[in-house]
């Protein structure tokens, strides 16, 4: 989850690159328009870019149109920025109904939600390296995605370890071919 950037994605990046595998980030328009050179990248190293919505409302909290205007604004400029084209959702909070499902669907979009995430995203109150990665670790399990903030400072640390750990567990943490 990419919603600003705390300066830590760059070595987030070089992890991945270094251990070869892919991830999804998924992006608000404030961060597209912030970190262009770091959108940039991720799509240059074959890592997908997902829609967090324009301005990170809760779905179920507004109009089904806003909904709308929240995915296509931000699908737009992906696409006038980068010719990116996005093809996952992942509403703010993962906070959706029955309607705002249906809708992404209709737009072309495959709603991803997680199926572990922890305390991470707060920057001044971070969890020990050690505790994270034990946690992240023991919830491990097949199909798994994980949920993590980049402004984490603990979870730039751990990234590595993680990866390797989930290895060592024969879970395949792979890279996307995207072609």
């Amino acid at each position: 989850d990419n919603g600003y950037e705390n300066g830590n994605t760059p070595a987030i990046l070089d992890t991945l690159r270094e251990k070869n595998v892919s991830a999804v980030f998924f992006v608000t328009a404030q961060y597209v328009r912030e970190n262009p050179e770091l959108i940039q990248r991720m799509i240059d190293e074959g890592h997908i870019i997902g829609n967090h919505s324009y301005h990170h409302h809760s779905f179920p909290a507004i109009t089904i149109e806003q909904v709308r205007d929240e995915i296509m604004q931000l699908d737009a400029l992906m696409l006038q920025q980068f010719q990116y084209k996005m093809t996952l959702v992942r509403p703010p909070k993962g906070e959706f109904s029955e309607r705002t499902l249906a809708l992404s669907n209709l737009l072309g979009y495959q709603t991803v939600l997680w199926s572990f995430a922890y305390y991470d995203y707060n920057v001044n109150d971070q969890p020990a390296d050690d505790a994270a990665l034990k946690k992240t670790l023991e919830n491990a399990h097949p199909g798994a995605i994980y949920l993590l903030h980049s402004v984490s400072d603990t979870n730039t640390r751990i990234l590595g370890d993680l990866i390797d750990g989930l290895r060592q567990r024969n879970y395949e943490v792979a890279r996307y071919d995207l072609d």
